[in-house]
């Protein structure tokens, strides 16, 4: 789990700690916007206000440093100032829209956006022209935070919660060292990479256009981290086992954290739990030398779970981890974890994780950060069968609140999805009936719509205890339900 990225240069490594909420910093001349054009049309203006004739490529070489630094070495001490504020105005029709983004701003930008990133642009340019260039290239940022310079930047970088910060000059390492954030050089400015790694860069890029893949890397391998950190400081683990792609993860995770020793599973077994989920996930357990609890649990016999009033997946984990917490007590077992990714803490109503994080269940993918899509990635590299696994509700998720959750209904849920996958066969990888009270609706993957028997299908969930049937128009949805709350 432990590694450097691929693209670090030189010296010491320093793998900025990530959290749920990124935060990622940028610089804006010569790393997200060519002001080399606008700059030299600015400065040859300024050369006909002021009667001088600036060296406009030597200037151009190596933008980043404050105005009055550059103009300096080419006008008296007290001329400096004045010529400074008439260049800002010059500035205006010179440069604003000559100026273009560089290659892979865009998407270096859409990339922190994809992890639900905040983005802080940090830059020496004067507030003003800074902010045009942001409206007239459309670069998506959240803060726009203008002459700061060098280590200057790194009172905004930490103020802001800034992780890692991007920049193409020496000074912008500098910013980004003193601030504690991962330092991202970019090659676009005039600093060399040599130039770049002695003053500290964590990592050197070409341009932009790898800091997407890089981000990516990054985060996923610094989650991984924390997630085996974390694990590491537990001593050892029960599991909230289901089966599914997260909670085998995690498992997996524990295991290489701390040793199958160290680490039970435990899968609540009800009316709710598919048959179907039961062989594979034993198998996955025991494949990781894990022993695995199979205690009955009866949420049914819980009124607000029977009610099934839009919180009834509360009252489920409520019962799940008052069922796990005795046993790993009894088992001398420091912990138990569910597998609440990221992505599930900021997914709208999730009453569940609620009533675990009430009842003391550790949640180390969601502390680590780690989305679905990152377990899934992070589940393929490790090898484990359930890194494509579609997700596996309870079936009382398939009954529309407000009707009530019995053994009857899930029975009869359990064996409407069992006949309908016989019917579409390997080629649907989601699916859902759903009990409407009334009838049936049944989901499918959205791309299987057309290509389905509808006929066929309706007729196999009838016959399993359906009195109506019909086929969801709009495909299969994660949380369909909730739609309705």
């Amino acid at each position: 789990m432990k590694g450097v990225p691929a693209h670090v240069q030189g010296g010491a490594s320093r793998l900025a700690v990530v959290s749920s909420q990124l935060a990622v910093g940028f610089d804006l001349d010569m790393t997200l916007i060519d002001t080399v054009p606008g700059f030299a049309a600015t400065l040859r203006a300024l050369g006909v206000e002021l009667g001088v004739e600036f060296p406009i490529e030597e200037m151009t070489a190596r933008l980043g440093p404050p105005l009055e630094h550059l103009l300096a070495p080419h006008l008296a001490a007290d001329a400096v100032a004045p010529a400074g504020d008439l260049f800002r105005e010059l500035y205006l029709d010179h440069a604003i829209t000559s100026v273009p983004a560089l290659p892979g701003a865009h998407e270096a930008l859409a990339a922190v956006r994809r992890h639900r990133g905040r983005i802080v642009l940090v830059t020496g340019k004067f507030p003003r022209n800074a902010q045009l260039h942001v409206e007239h290239v459309g670069l998506d940022v959240d803060l726009v935070e203008g002459w700061v310079w060098g280590v200057g930047k790194a009172e905004v970088l930490r103020r802001e919660g800034v992780s890692v910060y991007v920049g193409d000059h020496v000074h912008d390492v500098e910013g980004a060292r003193a601030a504690g954030a991962l330092s991202v050089s970019v090659l676009t400015g005039g600093c060399t990479r040599e130039e770049l790694v002695e003053a500290g860069t964590d990592v050197v890029l070409e341009s932009l256009e790898a800091f997407p893949a890089w981000l990516d890397e990054h985060l996923l391998t610094s989650r991984l981290d924390a997630l085996e950190r974390d694990l590491a400081t537990r001593g050892s683990v029960l599991v909230a086992y289901s089966g599914g792609a997260d909670s085998a993860f995690l498992l997996a995770a524990a295991v290489r954290a701390l040793g199958p020793e160290h680490v039970l599973a435990a899968t609540g077994y009800s009316d709710s739990l598919p048959e179907v989920e039961r062989g594979p996930a034993r198998g996955f357990a025991e494949g990781l030398g894990v022993e695995l609890l199979t205690p009955a649990t009866h949420e049914m016999e819980r009124a607000g779970y029977r009610a099934n009033a839009g919180d009834r997946c509360f009252f489920c984990k409520a019962e799940l981890i008052e069922v796990l917490t005795p046993l790993a007590q009894e088992r001398g077992i420091a912990t138990v974890a569910t597998g609440t990714n990221a992505d599930d803490a900021v997914a709208g109503f999730r009453p569940g994780i609620r009533a675990a994080d009430e009842r003391g269940a550790a949640a180390p993918l969601r502390d680590a950060g780690l989305t679905k899509a990152q377990v899934r990635e992070a589940s393929r590299r490790w090898g484990l069968p359930t890194w494509d696994k579609p997700a596996a509700a309870c079936l009382s998720s398939r009954v529309a609140y407000g009707v009530a959750v019995t053994p009857h209904r899930l029975a009869r849920v359990e064996r409407a999805e069992a006949a309908a996958r016989r019917v579409l066969g390997a080629r649907v990888s989601n699916l859902r009936v759903r009990d409407l009270g009334d009838r049936a609706s049944v989901e499918i993957d959205r791309d299987l719509l057309p290509l389905a028997d509808e006929a066929t299908l309706v007729d196999a969930v009838r016959a399993a205890g359906f009195d109506e049937a019909v086929v969801d128009p709009k495909g299969f949805r994660s949380g369909s339900m909730n739609e309705a709350l």
